[in-house]
């Protein structure tokens, strides 16, 4: 027996709270953060600037909500077309700014960054290929997996190429993380998986000879100068606190001031002191440990695991293939943003410039993630729950 609901009363308003909870943190952290000498503008200039992304990620997010999800699939290729074409437009005619050229000038629109949004296109463009290929395949094999895989690496691979040439090698994990997660989640076996990250660390190693034998070539073929001193700085933050190191020690320095409870909002010594560059977008962490402590620190990271755990629990219940690969690929897509974003301004990770989701400055990352939040709400309203158990429909 169906229970009969309107798609308001299925909307999942726990997951909504969590996100307006992240509004609120990010507002009161970029208004400290834009409280620093660095910035001449005035505390307000990035919040009121934000608040207005915010509006806009809200009106992107309602209408993600309003289209029914599997209206996508016959959008998926045009979609993914589009986010090629915006890529190739980024390498023939973007805007370079800080040694990367990620952005591209449009009337009216303004500046945005195209490989934000090619995320989302991904997501839904492998979500519609595994979805046909569940329906279609009734038995797993070594060879099927084969097969499987390289259907997602013939999707996922050019635009995380594309990204990484700009360079942008944190987007471009990000894609890499996208693709890994739905190559889980298309089932394939643990032997496939094993392969999958024996070929990856195999890579890893190829690319130190590189480095270590054909340095020339690697620097100027494979990472750029900036990026390799990033990943010296992370191995050795103390080799050189006055260069790439800088930043990280400064930031690490900040959040380790702010001990339990913080030094008090507006009040941190590190950034008020305008010493740490990127502080409302890439940094904006260590505002909060600084100045919020180890208690605020540990509450932004419950918010967060609430708020996957929340889309988790819809793509369980999810009765559709497709329902469950897009929400599927919209954790894997946050989860790694979190981890990678948090991790770097702690020093677990090299920097990679990826903002923090919904609390970082910014407004294509920020809308694409509401983008994306979106379409987990759309599978969420258009989940049919039933009283004796689930039915499945993988349509």
């Amino acid at each position: 027996m169906q229970e009969r609901k309107t798609p308001f009363q299925q909307l999942d308003f726990w997951l909504l709270f969590y996100l307006f909870l992240l509004m609120c943190i990010s507002l009161i952290a970029i208004y400290s953060a834009s409280s620093a000498d660095q910035y001449q503008v005035g505390p307000a200039h990035f919040t009121q600037l934000q608040l207005i992304y915010f509006a806009i990620g809200t009106i992107v997010m309602v209408s993600m909500i309003v289209i029914d999800y599997d209206m996508f699939k016959n959008f998926s290729i045009p979609l993914y077309v589009l986010g090629m074409i915006l890529l190739l437009a980024v390498h023939f005619a973007g805007v370079e700014v800080n040694n990367a050229q990620r952005w591209i000038d449009l009337p009216v629109v303004g500046r945005f960054q195209p490989s934000e949004f090619v995320k989302v296109f991904v997501i839904i463009t492998l979500a519609h290929l595994l979805s046909q290929i569940t329906r279609v395949q009734n038995t797993k094999s070594f060879r099927s997996d084969i097969g499987v895989v390289a259907k997602i690496l013939g999707v996922g691979l050019p635009p995380f190429l594309l990204i990484l040439v700009q360079p942008d090698l944190g987007t471009a994990l990000v894609v890499a993380a996208v693709i890994f997660i739905m190559i889980v989640m298309a089932g394939v076996t643990f032997r496939m998986i094993s392969l999958l990250l024996g070929l990856a660390g195999g890579f890893i190693a190829f690319l130190v000879f590189l480095h270590n034998y054909f340095y020339d070539f690697f620097t100027t073929h494979v990472f750029r100068p900036h990026q390799m001193s990033r990943i010296y700085a992370w191995l050795d933050p103390n080799a050189d606190v006055s260069g790439e190191a800088y930043q990280l020690d400064q930031a690490m320095q900040g959040i380790g001031a702010g001990r339990l409870y913080g030094s008090g909002f507006t009040e941190g010594v590190k950034t008020q002191s305008g010493q740490i560059p990127e502080l409302h977008t890439d940094f904006i962490f260590t505002v909060i440990g600084e100045e919020f402590g180890f208690v605020g620190a540990t509450v932004l990271i419950v918010v967060y695991f609430l708020l996957l755990y929340r889309m988790i629990i819809i793509a369980f219940t999810c009765n559709n293939a497709f329902g469950t690969y897009i929400v599927a690929g919209v954790v894997g897509l946050l989860s790694f943003q979190i981890f990678q974003n948090i991790g770097m301004t702690i020093g677990l990770v090299p920097i990679t410039g990826l903002a923090l989701p919904f609390v970082s400055y910014g407004g294509s990352a920020l809308i694409t993630n509401m983008m994306a939040v979106g379409l987990v709400l759309n599978v969420n309203i258009r989940t049919r729950h039933y009283m004796f158990g689930e039915e499945e429909d993988y349509e």
